[in-house]
């Protein structure tokens, strides 16, 4: 992991460790990021200000990977299913930049409603 950063919206605050991608360090040199949290299924997105391009993107992600979304320009926090998932297979809308790893318990984020401000910092 190339360093950790602070993600909190509400009541809940959670570490979550950053790979050593373009993406991740575009992401790194931008904090704090700040947005208001959409959910899908089990999913919790928000616009950021970035533009990156497909970087080793993936169709299928694992409950507590946190991605960047090029086509939305988006954050994305994968706490469960979202709605074009199979029973085996966590799927985001379109492939997205995998970026790092929450580090807690990701069915934390269940407790967050959409609209709630949600803050990118450095850890």
């Amino acid at each position: 992991m190339s360093g950790k950063i602070r993600i909190t919206a509400g009541r809940v605050r959670m570490e979550a460790g950053l790979n050593n991608s373009e993406t991740a360090a575009l992401i790194r040199e931008n904090l704090p990021l700040k947005g208001r949290v959409n959910t899908w299924g089990e999913e919790i997105y928000f616009e950021i200000p970035l533009a990156a391009e497909h970087e080793d993107a993936v169709s299928v992600v694992e409950e507590g990977d946190i991605a960047y979304w090029p086509e939305g320009k988006s954050f994305c926090i994968f706490f469960g299913k979202t709605p074009l998932s199979t029973p085996a297979e966590i799927r985001p809308a379109s492939p997205v930049n995998p970026v790092g790893k929450l580090l807690g318990d990701p069915k934390a984020w269940k407790a967050v409603s959409p609209g709630t401000e949600i803050i990118l910092e450095q850890a």
